[in-house]
C-alpha cells in the first residue's frame, strides 16, 4: 500500500484521486483571515503561483492578527478549524473522514504497543550547564554570557531572564510536577537528551527506525531519567503518529499515568508531510487535553517565520540601521539602487511609530508547507493559552542543523549571517537553553499577555533576526555569497 492511500491523516483527493498539498495549505491560510479580513482572504484565493507568493501573504496573515487581540485569537481558532474541516483520516478500508468528524481509535484487528523503558546509570546534572566554544558555562558565567547576548542583540532580555530563573533554581530541572511525552524525540533541537542527563521522566515516540532508537536507549543509559517507548509484536521500537495515531493515542493513555503530561512536538519531516505531522499531533494534544486538562503543551518555534515583535525591537533595528558607517552606506547605495530596493532594505519599512511590527524573517526556500506546518502550531498554542491551559511555545535562534546544513542556500546564508549581526548557534549550546525555558515554563505561574502573539515574543532567542538593521531576506542572497566558502568546506567535510 502506497503512502498516498495508506491509512493516516491525508490531504484530502480530488475527484481524479490527487492530493493537493496547495490547494488546502491555501484554503486553510485564507480561511483563517477571512473572519477578521476579508480582501486578504480573496488575495489568498487567487494568488496563482503559491511558492512565490506564500511569503507575503503569510506576512501579511501576521500583520491581521497584530492588529488585536481578539483578531489574533479569531485568526488562530478559524485557522484551526479550516484545517480540521480540510484534512482527513484514513482507515485501513481506505475510508475517509475529515479530522473534525473522525474518531481517534483502535484500528480493527491492531495490536496494540508493548511497552519498554529504560533507567539511566548515571548521576543527574543538577545545574544548568551549557556547552559554548569547548567550555561549558554555568552559574555566574552563564549569566555573563546572557548578558552579552542580550548586549549584542541576539535574544530579547526576557530571555536571560527566564533562563537566569532556572540557573537559580536547579531544582526546577527535574521536571517536578510533569512528566515529558516527546513526539519527534530525537529531533536535534529537542529536549531528550538534556532532560534525561536532568533526571526527567520521559515518554517518547518517534519513528521506528532501529540505528536512532539505538542511539536514543544509550542516551538514556548515560542519563539519569527514565526512557519509556511503544514497541510493535515484532519487537521494534517506536511508532508513527501520522499512520498510526490510533494506536499511539491508546498507548499514551495506558502508560500516562496520574502526573500530568507536558506533550513537546518536535518532529519535523519535509514537504507536506509536515503538514500532516502537525495536523496528527493536533487531533492527539486535543485527545489528550479532554482526557486532563492539566496537561501541557509544548513546541519550539523556528526562527524563520513571521513574528509580531514589541516596539522596542522595532526601534532597535532603526538604530542599527542608523548607526552603519559611511563606508557601509557607500558601498550599499549603488546595490540598492540596481536592486529596486530589494537588497540592502531597513528593517521594518511599514511599522508605525509605537507599534508593534512584523518581523518577517520567511525563507523561500523552505517552501510553502513547512510555514503552513508551523502556523499550524502557532496556531494551537494560541488556542490553548486562551482556553486557560499552560503553554511553552519558546523561538530558538538559527542554529547549524542537519536541515540546515543540507540545504545548500540556506546553509550559506547562515554562513554569512554574522556580517549582518546575526548569530548561529550551535545545536549543543541550544538543547539545554531551550529545554531550561521548557521547564519554567512549566514550573512558574503562566503570565497574563495583553496580546496571544507575545507567547512567541516573550523570552525569544532569535540569534539577532528581529534586530538587525536590514529586512533579512533583503540581506540573505548577500549572506549566502559571503558564507558560501564556508559552506562548500562544510559540505565537503560530512
Amino acid at each position: 500500500m502506497s503512502d498516498e492511500t495508506s491509512a493516516g491523516v491525508h490531504f484530502p483527493a480530488d475527484d481524479q484521486g490527487r492530493r493537493s498539498t496547495t490547494t488546502t495549505t491555501k484554503g486553510v491560510l485564507a480561511d483563517a483571515v477571512r473572519g477578521v479580513d476579508p480582501a486578504l482572504a480573496e488575495r489568498i484565493d487567487g494568488s496563482r503561483a503559491w511558492r512565490k507568493d506564500y511569503v507575503d501573504l503569510v506576512h501579511a496573515v501576521t500583520g491581521a492578527s497584530a492588529d488585536s487581540a481578539d483578531a489574533a485569537s479569531r485568526i488562530a481558532a478559524d485557522g484551526l478549524s479550516s484545517m480540521r474541516r480540510r484534512m482527513v483520516l484514513a482507515d485501513e478500508a481506505g475510508h475517509e473522514t475529515s479530522l473534525a468528524e473522525a474518531e481517534l481509535t483502535m484500528p480493527t484487528g491492531a495490536a496494540p504497543f508493548g511497552t519498554e523503558s529504560v533507567r539511566g546509570t548515571g548521576e543527574p546534572v543538577t545545574e544548568l550547564r551549557v556547552p559554548l566554544d569547548g567550555r561549558e558555562l554555568a552559574g555566574d558565567e552563564l549569566r555573563g554570557q546572557l548578558g552579552a547576548w542580550v548586549d549584542a542583540g541576539v535574544v530579547e532580555p526576557s530571555f536571560a531572564t527566564a533562563v537566569g530563573e532556572v540557573i537559580d533554581h536547579p531544582e526546577w530541572l527535574a521536571l517536578p510536577g510533569h512528566r515529558a511525552l516527546l513526539v519527534g524525540a530525537g529531533a536535534e533541537m529537542g529536549p531528550l537528551e538534556t532532560l534525561l542527563s536532568w533526571g526527567a521522566d520521559v515518554l517518547a515516540i518517534d519513528l521506528p527506525r532501529s540505528r536512532a532508537w539505538r542511539y536514543k536507549k544509550g542516551v538514556a543509559t548515560r542519563g539519569a531519567g527514565t526512557l519509556t517507548f511503544p514497541v510493535d509484536e515484532s519487537g521494534d521500537s517506536g511508532a508513527d503518529v501520522v499512520h498510526q495515531p490510533g494506536q499511539v493515542l491508546e498507548w499514551i493513555r495506558r502508560v500516562r499515568g496520574e502526573v500530568p503530561l507536558a506533550v513537546g512536538m518536535h518532529a519535523y519531516a519535509d514537504s507536506g508531510v509536515h503538514v500532516r505531522v502537525s495536523a496528527a499531533m493536533d487531533l492527539l494534544m486535543s485527545e489528550l487535553t479532554d482526557d486532563d486538562a492539566g496537561t501541557a503543551l509544548a513546541w519550539l518555534a523556528t526562527p524563520t517565520d513571521a513574528f509580531v515583535v514589541p516596539p522596542e525591537v522595532v526601534a532597535a533595528a532603526r538604530e542599527r540601521w542608523a548607526r552603519r558607517g559611511v563606508g557601509v552606506k557607500g558601498m550599499q547605495a549603488p546595490a540598492r539602487v540596481l536592486g529596486r530596493g530589494a537588497l540592502f532594505a531597513p528593517a521594518y519599512r511599514d511599522a508605525r511609530e509605537d507599534r508593534p511590527g512584523i518581523a518577517d524573517v520567511l525563507v523561500p526556500q523552505q517552501g510553502p508547507n513547512y510555514a503552513i506546518a508551523k502556523r499550524l502550531q502557532r496556531w494551537r498554542g494560541v488556542a490553548a493559552e486562551g482556553a486557560g491551559q499552560r503553554v511553552s511555545f519558546n523561538v530558538a535562534p538559527a542554529t547549524w542543523t542537519r536541515s540546515v546544513t543540507k540545504n545548500p542556500v540556506l546553509g550559506a546564508a547562515y554562513g554569512g549571517a554574522h556580517h549582518f549581526g546575526v548569530e548561529v548557534f550551535a545545536p549543543e549550546t541550544v538543547r539545554p537553553l531551550m529545554a531550561a525555558l521548557l521547564v519554567r515554563d512549566l514550573v512558574c505561574s503562566p503570565p497574563q499577555r495583553a496580546h496571544p502573539e507575545e507567547l512567541f515574543s516573550d523570552a525569544a532567542a532569535h540569534g539577532g533576526l528581529w534586530r538587525a538593521g536590514y529586512e533579512p531576506k533583503t540581506a540573505l542572497g548577500v549572506a549566502a555569497v559571503a558564507g558560501l566558502p564556508g559552506s562548500v568546506r562544510r559540505r565537503l567535510a560530512r
